[in-house]
Order: C-alpha cells, then sequence, then structure tokens
C-alpha cells in the first residue's frame, strides 16, 4: 500500500533541483503582472495555475517556453525578485523540505535595470526572508542559491565570476541552463575552470533533452559534482544492466549525483507512465539517484507529491525515502557541520525512537 501523501509531507526532503522561476505562486504572478503592466492567460489564481501545466504539458515546446516568458516578466524588480524567493522558501518549509536550493539565471533577470549582483542580492534577502518566517512558523529550512548560466548565452565566464564573488550571499554553487541540444557544457569550460579555481561546486543539466554523451561531458570533460536530471544514463546500459567500462558504470561507481525530477521528466518525453520512468531501473542498479520537482509551478507538484508517485509506482516505503533524503544531503552545496545536523533531524524523524 502506497504511502499517503499527508505522511510524506510531514517526513523531512532535501530539494536540489527547483528552478525559482519554475515556481512562482500563481496569486503572485497576477499581483505583480497587474503593477507591471504585463498581460497573463489569466488572472484567476486556478485557472492561471491550470493554464501553466496545460502549457507545460502540452508537447509544444513553444507554449512551454512561453510559460517561463510570463514568470521572468514578473521577476525583474529587486522587490519582487525578494518576494518570489521568499515564497520559495515557505512553500517548500510547508511541503517539509529542510533544505533547499534554488536555482535562477541572474542575466535574465536585467530588464528593469538591475545589475547582476543587485539582482543576487535581492534574492539572497528573499531567502533570509523565509527562512526566517518559516523558523517563527516553527518550520525551519535552510535555503541557498544555485546562480545558473544560459549555455546558449556568451555570459558563462561571467557569471561564474559572479557566483564566486557573491558566494557570501547564500550562493551554494553554479549551474548551467537552458538547451542541451548544440550548447554542449565544453561550450562553457573557461567559467568551470573558474570555479574550480576558486572551490565553488556546480551541477550541470544533462541527460534530459541530449543522451549520454552530454552527461559524458559534464563529468568527464567539466568534472561536475552533480548532474541535472542524467536519466537519458540508461541509453548506455546493455541489456538493462551496467557494463564494466561504460560512461554508466563510472557514474554508478563514483556515486554521481543524479537530480531526478520524475513529473517534469514525464512532460517532456523520457517516459509515458511513472511507472515507465528510468528512476526505477537506476535505483534498483545502484545509481545515487535523488529526487526533485524541476517547475513546480509548471508540473503542478510538490516533492512530497513526487515521491508519492514514486511510491506508488514502485512500492517504495519510508525507509527508501530516508535513502533518497540522504543521498541528497549528502550531495548538497552545503556546510559540512549544517548537514550533520540536518542529517541528524532527518534520521530522527524517519526512525523515531
Amino acid at each position: 500500500m502506497a504511502l499517503a501523501l499527508d505522511t510524506i509531507r510531514a517526513l523531512p526532503k532535501v530539494a536540489l533541483h527547483d528552478h525559482l522561476d519554475g515556481g512562482v505562486r500563481p496569486q503572485t504572478l497576477i499581483d505583480i503582472a497587474s503593477e507591471v503592466g504585463h498581460g497573463l492567460p489569466a488572472t484567476n489564481a486556478a485557472a492561471l495555475a491550470q493554464w501553466f501545466f496545460e502549457a507545460a504539458d502540452s508537447g509544444s515546446l513553444v507554449r512551454y517556453l512561453e510559460t517561463f516568458d510570463h514568470t521572468i516578466a514578473v521577476m525583474q524588480r529587486p522587490e519582487d525578485l525578494r518576494r518570489i524567493a521568499r515564497e520559495f522558501v515557505e512553500d517548500q518549509a510547508a511541503d517539509g523540505v529542510v533544505y533547499a536550493e534554488a536555482r535562477w539565471a541572474p542575466e535574465q533577470h536585467l530588464a528593469g535595470g538591475m545589475s547582476l549582483a543587485e539582482a543576487v542580492a535581492a534574492v539572497r534577502d528573499g531567502l533570509l526572508d523565509g527562512m526566517a518566517r518559516s523558523t517563527a512558523a516553527g518550520t525551519p529550512i535552510i535555503a541557498r542559491q544555485i546562480i545558473s548560466a544560459m549555455r546558449q548565452n556568451d555570459r558563462g565566464s561571467e557569471i561564474a565570476e559572479l557566483a564566486v564573488t557573491m558566494r557570501d550571499a547564500l550562493v551554494g554553487g553554479f549551474d548551467i541552463a537552458g538547451p542541451e541540444d548544440g550548447f554542449p557544457p565544453s561550450r562553457l569550460a573557461e567559467a568551470f575552470h573558474h570555479l574550480q579555481r576558486h572551490n565553488l561546486p556546480y551541477t550541470i543539466h544533462a541527460g534530459e533533452a541530449a543522451g549520454p554523451e552530454s552527461v559524458w561531458e559534464a563529468v568527464q570533460l567539466m568534472r561536475a559534482d552533480r548532474i541535472g536530471h542524467g536519466v537519458r544514463i540508461v541509453e548506455d546500459l546493455v541489456e538493462g544492466e551496467v557494463a564494466p567500462g561504460t560512461l554508466a558504470a563510472y557514474i554508478r561507481d563514483r556515486s554521481i549525483t543524479l537530480e531526478v525530477c520524475p513529473s517534469s521528466n514525464l512532460q517532456t518525453g523520457i517516459a509515458e507512465t511513472y511507472a515507465d520512468h528510468p528512476f526505477g531501473l537506476l535505483e534498483r542498479l545502484g545509481f545515487a539517484v535523488t529526487v526533485s520537482c524541476d517547475n513546480r509551478l509548471m508540473s503542478a507538484t510538490s516533492l512530497s507529491q513526487e515521491f508519492a508517485h514514486l511510491c506508488e509506482a514502485f512500492g517504495y516505503g519510508i525507509a527508501d525515502l530516508h535513502r533518497f533524503t540522504e543521498t541528497a544531503l549528502d550531495a548538497a552545496f552545503l556546510d559540512q557541520p549544517e548537514r550533520e545536523r540536518l542529517r541528524a533531524l532527518v534520521a530522527a524523524a524517519y526512525h523515531p525512537g
């Protein structure tokens, strides 16, 4: 019998792959759009939420990308970034998340006149607000921001330097986002070399739209600490098993963390149902799999719901969810003392007494 959603929500969880512009509250979109004069497909929160899900689920890349046009449009003022970052933290805490990384691309938020540094500072302030409010509400959470560079642009080195310079602004690490096909990780090699020189960890989107070759570049050339998605590594299996000397074996044997986002993967065509999703096979074969939402608004989901889908599809229980959460915590871009404190909290919650 699958675990109840309320049971899962009460358990502490770790969110590694959650885009700030993919989790804006519908009412917040409506409020800010009204202030800045941006037109939306709907002006009722429930109807707008439904539009986002249907557009992202339509199979049309044009409609899917349009969803981000709307969210990014309401994230061009410091006060709006601060509000959305605060609400990101509050929503995660309400779902039982005890550590969350908000990834976003500052270069997409300059239309209102902010500098890159001002945008990062606004998100920092929002994260601090959200942590303070969540603690006061009895649901304490730690949040960090992951600074992303858009892989199709030519600002990778600049954004990497920004992340290093502003690491004290709750910057946990770096990422590259955007279209995988035609824009391999090696295109931003100098950015990753800068991060390596300055000891800032990073994750790389790979193995979602592009196949194992993108994962190979991310891991073997760019030395990524984690892989965003990575599920198409299953294409490197041999008759459903890990063969010696393959990239899949390298990923598994070194416990390189995969940030898996099941609902999002269904929308992008990696699988048709949760039961068909590669997560179950990768987990059975011993890969370091974790669970995240990607874009909560577009997928109409939460981390608790993602866990619930996997429990129903693969029969996972509380011990499995604890294992996935421990794996995520091990990979978190977080200081070791804070990690150990959260580890004790997580263990006590999953195995009371």
